[in-house]
């Protein structure tokens, strides 16, 4: 047994396990819980970790909410638990890894592979999907219903292995019933696993998948009763140069009793198959942008005098600045009575912005903010693209006082303790189509 060591993700402590040596690193996300000593027990994930350490050093964890992680979700929100993954690939030292996202864990290696580009060297992504369920945009997903009876059922049957038995290849004999329903009692409650799973089917990443620039592999089986092997196809199709595989099987992970597994034979070929290391130029990234200025400020400076204003505007430009900071954002420039700022997290971006609306009142100043997540070309001292520029107009939008933001920010903080309101579909200068918008409270 590995040891069990502990990564500081906030408040959380997320357990990791690093077994395996070698040139490579490989960063394994779960799927939607786990328990990192557990897992050696089942006959089925023993077998996988152990075929992923012969390829490097593996680092696994469990997710928060999970295993011999925190119990507690926190927000739970994608944002955070991507968090997660950062903070193990710290504690690991990880600089460069071979990121694989199974099943759940699939959108967050993503969000992980598009935020931090530089530490990924490669990309696998096993029966998992970019959005679970139906919208008119996308319509291979899940009708919201049938999803959410599915999330009753696995909670109803949590504990006895006949939630877990879904996952896995074939129906489980005694025994391995048996183990799944010791599995399933260890990693989660009934209610945790349900609002784990609830939080995972509403995510969408698909505003990711252009920025995603690693040599990427994703693996399906064409019987998927979990998720829909059209879901793996729409991955492909919409990650420059990904390379699809399918395989015959009506389940989700694993492989028939007694037969060998041809994803881990295709992981095994793809991870050891390219350099060590992958030069990275990073000139995309998936990045929240934060545009705020202050209302009314032409006026208001006007009717200060000049020597007034600047005065005023030095105070709201030191509270920017440390809202920015303590947020863990970047300031990339002032501009005259606002600012541009980026984030790696939308969350971080809001309460950015709310910190610095609050402390500015006093000065009977008012500050609008608006926020976007998406891709961004990173310059040496400053950023562009479209999602700047989307970023831009949203705040050009936003009513005094208030933070206003795009679906793809509501989306990555969805389950946080953000609640927001509808705003509409808005045309934004410039930018195609049309923008739903909501107010962060």
């Amino acid at each position: 047994m590995p040891e069990t060591r502990y990564a500081q993700s906030g408040e959380l402590s997320i357990a990791y396990q690093c077994v395996g040596d070698g040139p490579l690193d490989l960063l394994f996300i779960p799927g939607f819980v786990s328990n990192v000593e557990l897992l050696w027990d089942m006959p089925l994930w023993g077998d996988m970790l152990t075929r992923f350490s012969e390829m490097g050093r593996l680092v696994f964890f469990d997710k928060r909410g999970t295993g011999c992680s925190d119990r507690s979700l926190g927000t739970g929100s994608a944002e955070d638990r991507m968090d997660d993954a950062r903070a193990v690939a710290d504690a690991a030292g990880i600089e460069q890894a071979v990121v694989i996202g199974l099943s759940e864990g699939g959108p967050l290696a993503l969000l992980f592979a598009t935020a931090f580009p530089e530490r990924v060297r490669s990309l696998v992504l096993w029966g998992t999907f970019a959005r679970m369920l139906w919208a008119p945009d996308y319509e291979i997903g899940v009708d919201p219903e049938l999803a959410q009876g599915f999330v009753q059922m696995i909670r109803d049957q949590w504990g006895t292995g006949h939630a877990l038995e879904l996952f896995i290849g074939g129906a489980a004999d005694d025994e391995m019933l048996a183990l799944l329903a010791r599995y399933e009692r260890q990693t989660a409650s009934p209610g945790a696993a349900a609002e784990i799973l609830r939080h995972n089917v509403s995510m969408d990443v698909r505003y990711a998948l252009g920025a995603a620039q690693a040599p990427s592999l994703v693996l399906h089986h064409t019987g998927d009763p979990i998720v829909s092997v059209e879901s793996g196809r729409y991955l492909a199709a919409h990650i420059a140069g990904a390379r699809m595989l399918e395989f015959p099987g009506d389940f989700h992970i694993g492989s028939r009793p007694g037969d060998e597994d041809p994803v881990l034979d295709a992981i095994a070929e793809f991870v050891t198959g390219a350099p060590v290391e992958r030069e990275v130029d990073i000139d995309r990234v998936l990045m929240t942008v934060l545009f705020t200025d202050i209302v009314g400020s032409t006026a208001r400076a006007a009717s200060m005098g000049d020597r007034a204003w600047r005065g005023l505007l030095e105070q709201h430009d030191t509270a920017a600045g440390q809202a920015v900071e303590r947020h863990r954002g970047t300031l990339v420039k002032r501009t005259g009575d606002g600012l541009l700022a980026t984030f790696d997290g939308p969350g971080r971006g809001i309460r950015a912005a709310r910190e610095l609306q609050q402390s500015v009142r006093p000065l009977d100043i008012e500050v609008r903010a608006g926020l976007h997540t998406g891709e961004v070309e990173r310059r040496p001292d400053d950023v562009a693209g479209i999602g700047v520029h989307i970023g831009a107009r949203v705040g050009a939008l936003a009513g005094p006082g208030e933070v206003l933001v795009t679906s793809t920010v509501k989306d990555l903080v969805m389950g946080s303790d953000l609640d927001f309101d509808d705003r509409g579909s808005h045309t934004l200068k410039g930018v195609p189509g049309d923008w739903h918008l909501w107010a962060a409270n």
